[in-house]
C-alpha cells in the first residue's frame, strides 16, 4: 500500500487551466468603483501589468507557464499526495483518504504558486517594487519569497491581529527582504481614516486591501498583487489540482469528493478546479468548500456586487459577501477572514456545481490534533478545516457502512502557528458566533450597481 504519492519533476504541469470557458452561464462584468460603470484594461493598467489583466479575462482553456516559472517551480513542484492510512485506522472508516501537501514550499503553503508568476510578469513589465496585503501571513511570505527571487522590493500590509498572533511569519518575510507595515497604519489615508475612527481596530484583510491599492495606486515603480479572489490567482493554483489527478491515476484511484479550505477562494480553486472540469465532462465527483463560522461567506453571505476592499478603491464585484467594511473576529485562520469570495467559486456556488461548509474553530483544531497524532503532520489553522471535513466525511462512510474516496488540501502547515495551538492545548481557543447584527449593518452598505 502506497504512503506517498510521487510525480517527477518533469511531470510538472506546462499549463494553467483557465475554468471560465467552462462555467455555467457568463461572469457578471467587474465594475470601476468611480464610474460604476465595467472596467477597462486602462482602469487596471495603474496596479496591474497587462500580462495579468489579459489573463485575468481569458478565454483559453489552457494558459502556458513560462519556463522561468516552472524553473522555480521545481523547488518544491510537483507536490506530493499522500494517502492516511493511520488516519484511516484511527477513525475506523471504509474510506481511503488522501491528502494532496502544499506545506513542502519554502513558505510552507501554496501561496508562492501565484506568488511566483506574479512577480515575474511584473519584472517583466518594468515594475520593480510590489505591494500586497496578508492575513495569517501565508500570502505576504509568498511574495517576499518571489521578490527576493527576482531581486525586486516588497512591501507588505499585514492585519494587524495576525502580525500579534504569528511574529514569526513576519520574522519570515523580513528574511526574504520584506517591509512589514502592520494594518491599518499611519502610512496611508486609508489606513488614517480607520484609525481615526477606531484607534484600537484589529485590522482586516479589506482594509489591508486598501492600504496596499493605494500604495501601489499613487507610486508609478509599484504594482499591487493579490494572494486571492482574482481570476488569475485562481488560474495559477490550479497546478495543484492538475498534479492531484495524475496522482490519483498512480494508485488507480478517483476522489468522491474534494475538499479544501475557502477564505478567498484560491486554494479551493486550485485543487478543485481540474477535477470540476471532469464534472462537467460528466465525471460524479463532489466538490466541497470548508469556511469559518466567525467569517461564513459563501453558508451565510449573500451574492451581490461589492467592492474588494474597505475603503471601496479595489474593483466591484459579483460574489458571495459579508460586506466590504465587515470586520471579522480575531481567529487564528487568519488566512480566512476576508469578506468577499472569488467571483470564479462564488459563480459556481450560486450554480449548484460545488457545496460549502462552515465549522467553528475549536472542532477544526481538534480535527487537527488527531490528524498530527496520526499523520506526524502539523496543519495550518486554514487547513484544519479541510481535515475537520474529511474526517467527518469519513466517519460518515464508517456510519454509512460504505466505500468511499476522500481527498482534501493540505494547504500548509501550522509550524509557525504554534501559538494557536498553544491557546487550544490549554483551552483558551474561543468559538465565535456568527455576528449576525454586525453582518447586517455591513450588508447594508453595499454599492448600488445596475447591468
Amino acid at each position: 500500500m502506497k504512503t506517498k504519492i510521487l510525480l517527477n519533476e518533469n511531470q510538472l504541469p506546462s499549463q494553467w487551466y483557465n475554468i471560465i470557458p467552462d462555467l455555467p452561464g457568463p461572469m457578471a462584468p467587474v465594475i470601476n468603483p468611480r464610474t460604476l460603470k465595467p472596467v477597462t484594461p486602462d482602469d487596471l493598467l495603474t496596479i496591474f501589468p497587462m500580462s495579468l489583466i489579459e489573463q485575468e479575462v481569458s478565454q483559453k482553456r489552457w494558459i502556458d507557464i513560462p519556463d522561468e516559472v516552472r524553473d522555480i517551480y521545481r523547488l518544491w513542484r510537483p507536490t506530493p499526495m499522500y494517502r492516511a492510512h493511520r488516519l484511516e485506522q484511527a477513525l475506523g472508516t471504509p474510506a481511503r483518504i488522501y491528502y494532496k501537501y502544499e506545506g513542502v514550499s519554502p513558505a510552507g503553503s501554496h501561496k508562492p504558486n501565484s506568488a511566483i508568476p506574479q512577480a515575474w510578469y511584473n519584472k517583466q513589465a518594468g515594475i520593480r517594487r510590489l505591494a500586497t496585503e496578508t492575513g495569517a501571513g501565508q500570502w505576504g511570505s509568498s511574495l517576499a519569497l518571489a521578490c527576493s527571487m527576482l531581486e525586486m522590493e516588497c512591501t507588505v500590509y499585514m492585519v494587524k491581529v495576525s502580525c500579534t498572533q504569528k511574529p514569526y511569519r513576519k520574522s519570515l518575510m523580513e528574511m526574504w527582504g520584506a517591509n512589514v507595515i502592520p494594518s491599518p497604519s499611519d502610512r496611508t489615508g486609508a489606513g488614517r481614516s480607520i484609525l481615526a475612527k477606531e484607534p484600537d481596530s484589529p485590522g482586516s484583510l479589506g482594509i489591508a486591501i486598501s492600504e496596499a491599492v493605494e500604495d501601489a495606486a499613487t507610486r508609478e515603480d509599484t504594482n499591487y498583487a493579490l494572494g486571492s479572489v482574482l481570476n488569475h490567482v485562481c488560474l495559477h493554483q490550479t497546478v495543484i489540482g492538475q498534479e492531484a489527478i495524475e496522482q490519483m491515476k498512480l494508485v488507480g484511484d478517483y476522489p468522491d469528493v474534494v475538499i479544501a479550505c475557502c477564505g478567498g477562494g484560491s486554494n479551493f480553486a486550485g485543487l478543485s478546479f481540474p477535477f470540476l472540469a471532469d464534472r462537467a465532462a460528466g465525471r460524479n465527483v463532489r466538490c466541497l468548500a470548508v469556511e469559518p463560522a466567525s467569517c461564513p461567506t459563501l453558508t451565510k453571505g449573500i451574492y451581490a456586487f461589492d467592492y474588494g476592499d474597505t475603503a471601496q478603491m479595489a474593483p466591484i464585484a459579483m460574489m458571495y459577501t459579508l460586506g466590504h467594511d465587515f470586520v471579522p473576529p480575531g481567529i487564528h485562520a487568519g488566512g480566512l477572514r476576508y469578506h468577499g469570495e472569488s467571483p470564479l467559486v462564488s459563480q459556481l456556488y450560486k450554480a449548484g456545481e460545488i457545496e460549502a461548509r462552515s465549522y467553528k474553530q475549536n472542532t477544526c483544531f481538534e480535527a487537527a490534533i488527531l490528524f498530527s497524532r496520526h499523520e506526524g503532520i502539523v496543519p495550518a489553522p486554514e487547513a484544519s478545516h479541510a481535515v475537520r471535513a474529511a474526517i467527518d466525511e469519513a466517519l460518515q462512510a464508517k456510519e454509512e457502512g460504505k466505500e468511499k474516496t476522500i481527498l482534501f488540501g493540505l494547504s500548509g502547515h501550522g509550524q509557525l502557528d504554534m501559538g494557536a495551538y498553544d491557546a487550544f492545548l490549554s483551552g483558551q481557543l474561543e468559538d465565535y458566533e456568527y455576528p449576525e447584527e454586525n453582518i447586517r449593518k455591513s450588508l447594508g452598505n453595499l454599492p448600488k450597481v445596475e447591468i
